[in-house]
């Protein structure tokens, strides 16, 4: 090896291990699997040079600079990388400027990769406007939060929304395999042994971020002095170092495990377990959002109409989690858990859901009512039964809502628990005004007198402490 090689060895090791792994085909790429798979519309696009305005939208860690990166490599258009942070309205307009001189000059395309698009304001984000409309520039905007929600409407109308997801455990494991074994840019040419705990301690921390893993493997492997067979044994107490996260005995299997005690614990109104198995993952490296959405499907599922503050607190707690992370954010697990698991339980919106699926599913004629069908434009169909304006009769009235193959039937069924006993007596307190209303109903009353005597029944109803009306 002479000077000049060894310069080029020590400059490629100073380069992450995450960036030199980085894959430079689709046939390389891991995960993501419901947007790039044989024949999908964004693999025929990149593959085909025919790529649009489009926005990659995602966790950390999950592809999005590495498809970028990808589409760099395979076309033959310029390719220009800004980063939302430290390049503003200036770089922008001297890379548009420039992409329209070669367009007009040698007929050539210019990318232009947004990193970090969301942090760009309304300012910055319209001076690209006019360029990604006539074709000047076509821009890829990459960013962790919901386009819909951290950028300009404008921006995001002229490009099409590609959603990564967290890459799955399997997928990270190729990719540290991959690296582990690579000679060229990886570290196959270190005499490495990663034992298999080490191996699923890296994986499993990494929680569906390829760099988070890789970064975790290079500190392992260059920080472990050889034994005295020259061998880097990287063990899981290494591994766990290396993530700077402890593992308490727990692998892919055992984590469900615990995740299923932990619902079960919710659902069965134990704060106690329920504290425990949670913050039980959490030291093993579990990612706590996990935990949080599996609440929010139990405030819906579990405790239902009998509280739904309950989902709104979740909600909120999770938001406040991502906003001050930890340690600090164990605070607002416990406090969302013991909420939950303290609230009234009731399964009767899950019921609901699953009766309604049910009937969707057998239903033989699923036609709109005739008086329920929108008047706005005309049709031919008239019904000889009118629609009824609730409020010409109080508030409430019995008509047919349901198609006719399953009219009467009855999918949310309140229970007694929580603010559902509240709920069942409100429904029955409408039936029963549905019911009174409809036998003073008479074509023969003027409106005067229908509305007199409507007023009189829910009058009467009230003084029997049954108060809902204002609540509907």
């Amino acid at each position: 090896m002479d000077l000049f090689d060894f310069a080029q060895t020590d400059k490629k090791e100073t380069v992450p291990l995450a960036e030199r792994m980085r894959p430079k085909t689709l046939e390389d790429f891991y995960g993501q699997e419901h947007i790039i798979f044989p024949g999908s519309l964004l693999t025929r696009a990149i593959k085909a040079d025919r790529l649009g305005n489009c926005i990659f939208w995602g966790p950390p860690g999950t592809g999005k600079t590495t498809l970028a990166s990808i589409i760099a490599h395979s076309t033959n258009s310029d390719f220009v990388k800004l980063n939302a942070v430290s390049s503003g309205v200036a770089d922008a307009k001297k890379i548009i400027e420039e992409a329209k001189e070669k367009l007009r000059v040698f007929g050539k395309k210019t990318y232009l990769l947004l990193d970090e698009c969301h942090r760009w304001n309304k300012a910055q984000s319209d001076c690209v406007l006019s360029a990604m409309e006539d074709g000047s520039i076509i821009f890829i905007g990459s960013t962790t939060e919901n386009p819909n929600l951290a950028m300009t409407r404008a921006i995001v109308s002229r490009c099409r929304i590609f959603e990564l997801k967290p890459l799955k455990e399997e997928d990270i494991k190729k990719g540290v395999l991959r690296a582990l074994h690579d000679r060229e840019n990886g570290l196959g040419n270190y005499n490495i042994t990663l034992t298999d705990e080490a191996l699923q301690h890296i994986v499993f921390c990494s929680s569906g971020d390829m760099r988070n893993a890789l970064g975790a493997l290079e500190l392992a492997a260059l920080s472990t002095p050889p034994d005295e067979n020259g061998r880097i044994v990287i063990d899981k107490k290494t591994a766990e170092q290396s993530v700077q996260k402890k593992s308490i005995s727990i692998n892919e299997s055992t984590s469900y495990d615990m995740l299923s005690a932990f619902c079960k614990s919710l659902r069965g109104s134990d704060a106690d377990a329920a504290l425990y198995w949670a913050f039980r993952l959490v030291a093993s490296g579990f990612d706590p959002l996990i935990l949080f959405r599996r609440m929010i499907a139990h405030s819906s599922e579990d405790v239902g109409m009998a509280d739904s503050s309950v989902l709104q607190f979740v909600v909120a707690a999770m938001n406040a989690y991502e906003k001050i992370g930890m340690p600090e954010g164990e605070l607002t697990l416990a406090h969302a858990i013991i909420y939950v698991c303290t609230a009234p339980k009731s399964n009767r919106v899950y019921l609901a859901k699953e009766a309604a699926k049910k009937a969707l599913a057998e239903i033989g004629d699923d036609y709109v009512p005739l008086h329920l069908r929108n008047t706005d434009y005309s049709t031919s169909d008239k019904s000889d039964k009118p629609y009824l304006y609730p409020h010409d009769y109080g508030g409430y009235v019995e008509q047919q809502y349901l198609p006719d193959a399953i009219v009467g039937c009855k999918f949310y069924k309140p229970s007694n628990n929580g603010k559902e006993r509240e709920i069942k007596e409100f429904l029955d307190y409408i039936d029963k005004i549905k019911k009174k209303i409809n036998k003073i109903k008479n074509p023969g009353f003027n409106r005067t007198g229908f509305f007199y005597k409507t007023a009189t029944i829910i009058f009467e109803e009230q003084k029997k402490n049954i108060c809902y009306a204002a609540r509907a």
